[in-house]
């Protein structure tokens, strides 16, 4: 309409125009004609404007509808643009969902609940169950956790309350379930725990189990008698257990830590310390007072991380029993030393350690000779040289029998028929800590000539009466014969009942009301009035009421008689019983101390971990960059980190190897892949330090069976302890050669060299000596090479001189690999 109006206006403007010219410079008649011909002038021109107007309206429009045109094409082309973009979000949507095994289930409102997903989460292995399945939870998760789902997830339609928890299934796998409201709607999520997410919730739950044995072990530490305890590293005091507080009379832990009670003087904590500062152990023998009371402790301290841990035994009564024990033994030697029977005693490894002056004068021996504790053979051979034993045609063989009583478990009585006509009887008595006791009895006379019989039984029979053992011997019938004062005395039997020769039945019965027990009584019996072909020795120990304890042995004599003999063992069953408590409570500590390690280097390890991989964060600047000191910081805290995990590593194989439980992983190792493994991880050092490195290993020296791990973890610290002592310019030569029993590596440096004095402990753990250098580290090393290499059954040398260098060579045994790799798998 508005081109239209153009046009009309532009047409009446031509016709007034031309109305004017003609009424000014025409006449009236050609004005008439001229009006005619201007008529159709005029609808020609209002034609030709119409034509004009609609080329120009057709013109515009086509042009707004080429407009049009362009801005619906482009309008187009961005919805084809968002159509394709709202399908690869939908496409990655779903790629996300189906990425792993997960399902999501929504609620909208009260219809049934749309399930989307894996579906396979909820069913068994290898079969697809059916979706709706996914809400049938008491179906695959187990009760609690089915339970506790279903409560959270009625929260969450009735409330709109979020929750996230993992539930565990009927098979054993974890799967994690979260809710939450979205929209509107009620959102379930239910996602399978698989790697890092797994791992990490399998260590929680190692976390916790940690925390809840570590307060198990501190319960236990908090019941035993002895005191336990825990310092810092400056030597305060951080823990105790409750008998150390009763100990320190301190009252309660609390004011223990607070007062620093110590139960421990000045003196003896400055020697434990001084024993730890120089890698002794810091176990040492102290007088304290123990609440109130002055007692002997046995305190073993050693250092830990944070500090040390200590404990202490109360070793009071046993010194109060060796002390007894010594001078019971000291008046038995003085006793025995006063006899007429020749007496000598040997310990377990058949060296004299005692004898009496009537063996002296018996065979005539030098002093000195005796006084040296010479080995019962050499005595027997200085007495066949001396022709002072019986005569034997295989005097070998006679030999072997003799010292046959080290191993016997009864007394042992032989005749000995001396070539000076002397007959000897010889009693090779068992010692109860080992050993035997010999008694020789000359009973020359009584085999030779009848007539002095009753002298020389009454000669035997003061001999056992001085004795402080009781000993008692019965007759044939079972009567009593003859009883030593001591057997009278022990067993309270009056000179009345001695008198009347009483029947072994009554004498038991006697004896019985000291000590009760019926067993050793009926051995006895057995063995002194037992009708049997061949007649045999009894040994047995007898308990009585006061605690006294005896060791019996009925020995049957040639004339059908029985000899009964009491040791008094009350002394070493005491010690010997105490000796066994003290091993087990101090195995109990060693248990305790090396699972303290074990759990503590596995808890320091897990953090560190963390810490190393958030410092390789930082320094690839994948959350931001850093400035020149930021990265500095971070470099420091990577070498410092690796530094203390390769030192827990250290620690966990010395726990590892301690408690026995380092295996080795046996395989073929090619040997020249492993040397280079080790130079390429000690390369760095090696450019930074200008140390030169020279390899002489054969190429075709193949391969042997070990622990690949391990021999790379041994060249590798014999490396890194060779460039730590060697100075720029100097070389370092690794060398390997083979034969047909064993491989030997050799790597040899040319630093400083080590003194006599550090040779003697560089084997030694935490013996760490910079010798001048650079170089630090905390003395595990070579104790970890040394225990690698004798795990393998070889052996480590090293040979170093001050200003010589050092050499370390380590040899393996080798054989056929194949044959050694398959006999270890």
């Amino acid at each position: 309409m508005g081109v239209g109006r153009t046009l009309r206006r532009r047409l009446g403007r031509g016709a007034g125009a031309g109305a004017f010219a003609g009424a000014a410079g025409m006449p009236v008649a050609a004005r008439a004609a001229e009006g005619a011909a201007a008529g159709l002038h005029a609808h020609n021109a209002i034609g030709f404007a119409v034509l004009i107007g609609l080329t120009i309206f057709a013109t515009i429009l086509s042009l707004l509808y080429l407009r049009e045109r362009s801005r619906w094409a482009q309008r187009e082309r961005v919805l084809v643009t968002e159509l394709a973009e709202l399908r690869g979000a939908h496409d990655r949507a779903e790629l996300l969902l189906g990425s792993e095994p997960q399902v999501v289930v929504t609620w909208s409102g009260r219809d049934d609940p749309v399930i989307e997903g894996d579906v396979a989460l909820a069913g068994e292995e290898g079969r697809v169950p059916a979706p709706r399945r996914v809400l049938a939870f008491g179906a695959w998760l187990t009760p609690a956790d089915a339970a506790a789902l279903e409560a959270a997830l009625d929260s969450l339609r009735g409330r709109g309350e979020r929750f996230r928890r993992t539930v565990r299934t009927l098979h054993g796998r974890t799967v994690e379930a979260q809710g939450q409201a979205v929209g509107g709607r009620a959102l379930l999520r239910l996602r399978e725990l698989t790697g890092e997410r797994q791992e990490l919730v399998e260590l929680r739950a190692t976390l916790e189990e940690a925390r809840h044995g570590l307060s198990a072990l501190a319960a236990l530490l908090d019941a035993i008698p002895q005191p336990v305890w825990r310092r810092t590293r400056d030597g305060r005091l951080a823990w105790a257990n409750a008998a150390y507080v009763t100990a320190a009379e301190a009252g309660d832990l609390d004011r223990a830590l607070a007062d620093g009670a110590e139960l421990l003087d000045r003196a003896a904590r400055k020697e434990a310390e001084r024993r730890r500062a120089q890698g002794h152990n810091a176990s040492l023998r102290v007088s304290a007072v123990v609440a109130g009371a002055r007692r002997t402790l046995d305190v073993t301290e050693v250092a830990v991380d944070t500090g040390s841990v200590g404990i202490a035994v109360d070793v009071s009564e046993l010194e109060s029993l060796r002390a007894d024990l010594q001078r019971q033994m000291d008046a038995n030697v003085r006793t025995l030393d006063q006899l007429p029977t020749a007496v000598a005693i040997f310990d377990a490894k058949q060296q004299l350690i005692f004898h009496n002056a009537a063996y002296r004068q018996l065979w005539d021996l030098d002093p000195a000779f005796l006084d040296g504790r010479p080995l019962d053979g050499e005595i027997l051979d200085a007495l066949r040289n001396a022709r002072k034993l019986p005569e034997q045609a295989d005097f070998r063989t006679w030999k072997t029998g003799v010292l046959a009583a080290y191993r016997a478990a009864e007394a042992q009585e032989t005749w000995w028929h001396l070539p000076d006509g002397r007959t000897l009887r010889v009693l090779a008595d068992p010692n109860p800590q080992g050993g035997l006791t010999y008694l020789f009895d000359d009973v020359s006379e009584r085999v030779h000539l009848e007539s002095r019989y009753n002298v020389l039984m009454r000669v035997q029979s003061e001999t056992l009466d001085t004795l402080r053992e009781p000993v008692a011997v019965f007759g044939s019938d079972g009567r009593l014969k003859f009883a030593n004062r001591a057997f009278a005395q022990v067993w309270r039997i009056g000179p009345e009942m001695l008198a009347a020769q009483p029947h072994i039945d009554q004498v038991i019965a006697v004896c019985r009301t000291l000590s009760p027990t019926e067993e050793p009584w009926t051995e006895i019996r057995g063995a002194v009035t037992g009708l049997v072909d061949v007649r045999q020795g009894v040994a047995c120990r007898l308990a009585l009421k006061d605690g006294t304890v005896l060791d019996c042995a009925a020995e049957p004599l040639p004339d059908g008689a029985t000899l009964l003999t009491h040791i008094d063992v009350t002394a070493s069953v005491n010690v010997e019983r105490a000796l066994t408590e003290k091993n087990e409570a101090l195995e109990r500590t060693t248990r305790l101390r090396d699972e303290f390690v074990h759990h503590v280097s596995y808890e320091l390890r897990s953090p560190l971990t963390n810490i190393i991989g958030f410092t390789e964060l930082l320094g690839d600047e994948t959350v931001g960059a850093l400035n020149p000191r930021q990265r500095e910081y971070a470099d420091h805290i990577m070498r410092s980190s690796a530094a203390l995990l390769v030192i827990i590593n250290d620690i966990l194989d010395l726990a590892s190897i301690d408690a026995g439980s380092m295996e080795l992983t046996r395989e073929v190792v090619d040997v020249q892949a492993t040397i280079g493994a080790a130079v390429r991880g000690i390369g760095d050092r090696l450019a930074e330090a200008d140390i030169g490195l020279d390899l002489d290993v054969p190429p075709d020296i193949g391969s042997f069976v070990a622990d690949g791990k391990r021999i790379r973890q041994i060249l590798f610290n014999l490396l890194s302890n060779a460039v730590g002592f060697s100075t720029p310019g100097q070389q370092v030569r690794v060398s390997a050669r083979k034969t047909d029993d064993a491989i030997v590596f050799q790597v040899v440096d040319q630093g400083r060299g080590m003194p006599p004095e550090v040779m003697a402990r560089v084997f030694d753990r935490f013996e760490s000596h910079t010798l001048g250098t650079r170089h630090r580290g905390v003395g595990l090393g070579l104790s970890i090479v040394r225990s690698f290499v004798e795990l393998h059954g070889g052996h480590i040398d090293i040979a170093s001189a001050p200003g010589t260098g050092t050499r370390v060579t380590c040899t393996f045994p080798v054989g056929d690999g194949e044959s050694h790799l398959a006999a270890a798998e």
